[in-house]
């Protein structure tokens, strides 16, 4: 409980006690109007919102520390578990890339990737993923393996980018790239459905509405997403 204390404290550039305070009260039961009405001295005067904050950065911390103890679990428990990797998982502050360092670790079920793996074509993805030999057909064909379901070159092929496909989905700096391009890039855009324009009526503003996502307000996009919804219109999002 420390260390969440002085972690939210220098979030919001309050003082510890006021944090610990808070906390203190809100395990009383009081709620979030009670503290910031009736309990000022106790919080220095802390409003509504930063109270909310301490509140609900809490609760994040301890449902981070939570998931990151079974986590840290299941990796052990998979042998595979290495310093490295437990210093990075316990340096990690939000969930988000928590669960990405995870995701390579996380047991899954029967995927393309994981059939390809079992045919023996991860030394071929490996090969091609290095980008180092330009003749990858011929690579290929050492591959092909009828007894394992490899009949032929573009069989090789195919399990192999089935392979290389997972190896970047579960790449934490690849996921970090994307999700920060649909941040900055993405767009949404809204179409009617076809054969739907008489029905649809009431969404005519965005029978072709095209617009960055980030800077759409909540109300358009709820607005887009019902039309959606409800089969009358057609949405894509997604940056360049």
């Amino acid at each position: 409980m420390e260390q969440y204390i002085k972690t939210i404290a220098a979030e919001l550039k309050i003082t510890d006690w006021q944090v610990q305070n808070t906390i203190e009260l809100l395990n009383e039961g009081a709620t979030v109007p009670f503290i910031a009405r009736y309990r000022k001295e106790a919080t220095d005067s802390l409003d509504e919102v930063y109270i909310t904050k301490i509140r609900d950065r809490l609760q994040q911390l301890q449902d981070l520390d939570k998931r990151r103890k079974a986590i840290l679990k299941s990796i052990a428990e998979q042998g595979l578990l290495t310093p490295e990797l437990e210093k990075q998982i316990g340096e990690v502050d939000n969930l988000t890339d928590l669960e990405d360092l995870y995701l390579p670790y996380k047991p899954k079920r029967k995927t393309r990737a994981s059939i390809a793996k079992a045919k023996g074509l991860e030394p071929l993805a490996k090969i091609i993923m290095s980008q180092r030999n330009g003749e990858v057909e011929s690579m290929a064909e050492r591959f092909v393996n009828t007894g394992k379901g490899v009949e032929n070159i573009e069989d090789a092929l195919k399990g192999a980018r089935d392979i290389i496909a997972e190896w970047i989905n579960e790449n934490k700096y690849a996921r970090r790239k994307i999700r920060n391009l649909f941040l900055k890039k993405a767009t949404i855009e809204s179409a009617i459905a076809e054969g739907k324009e008489e029905e649809g009526n009431k969404y005519q503003n965005y029978f072709e509405w095209k617009e960055l996502f980030m800077r759409s307000p909540s109300h358009r996009v709820l607005a887009m997403f019902r039309g959606e919804k409800e089969g009358l219109l057609k949405l894509k999002i997604g940056p360049p």
